[in-house]
């Protein structure tokens, strides 16, 4: 273990004790880093803020489970924050209103990922296909499986039935499939 490691795991054990000196010394040594990994879970910066914000107090109540034999302090306080960021974004801390959804601007994003640059040409293909599914259904399989909506959220927002959007969903994953060659 490093030395700062070691200062990390220290403050980490005072914290457990209820030191708020030590927890405003490990806020001020890991806000940045651990915003970091927040960021590349959550775009928008005040969702980011606030999923900072709870997985600081989730490091105040739990900084006793901590055990450097198991993870470094950093490690350990970016999977607090790691969990805090995918609880807001399944809570749809993220989510934007119906009418200012661009779905084009999503799959552009999505398609434009490193894991799509080693074959752009898959890339092309999955975005031609995904415009034959229509407006509707394109859209549904792009907030689910991108941005990682529930279908209750897309049943509210296409103003459809759950079982239909299921259905939807499921049609849509059928048809792309078809049009990518059944890969």
């Amino acid at each position: 273990m490093t030395e700062a490691q070691a200062d990390l795991a220290q403050a980490l054990g005072r914290v457990a004790a209820g030191d708020r000196a030590a927890f405003r010394l490990l806020h001020q040594r890991t806000a940045g880093k651990l915003l970091g990994a927040i960021r590349r879970i959550l775009r928008m910066e005040s969702a980011a803020e606030d999923a900072l914000q709870e997985a600081y107090v989730k490091i105040w109540q739990n900084a006793g489970r901590f055990d450097p034999s198991v993870a470094s302090p950093i490690a350990w306080m970016t999977t607090v924050a790691r969990h805090a960021a995918i609880d807001a974004l399944r809570r749809g801390a993220e989510r934007v209103s119906g009418s200012s959804v661009e779905i084009d601007g999503l799959m552009a994003e999505r398609l434009a990922a490193p894991e799509s640059e080693a074959d752009p040409l898959a890339a092309g293909r999955l975005a031609d296909c995904l415009e034959g599914l229509g407006d509707d259904r394109k859209s549904m399989v792009v907030l689910a499986y991108c941005e990682g909506w529930s279908r209750e959220e897309l049943a509210a927002r296409f103003t459809r039935p759950v079982p239909t959007v299921k259905t939807l969903l499921r049609r849509g994953l059928v048809q792309l499939k078809d049009c990518l060659g059944g890969s």
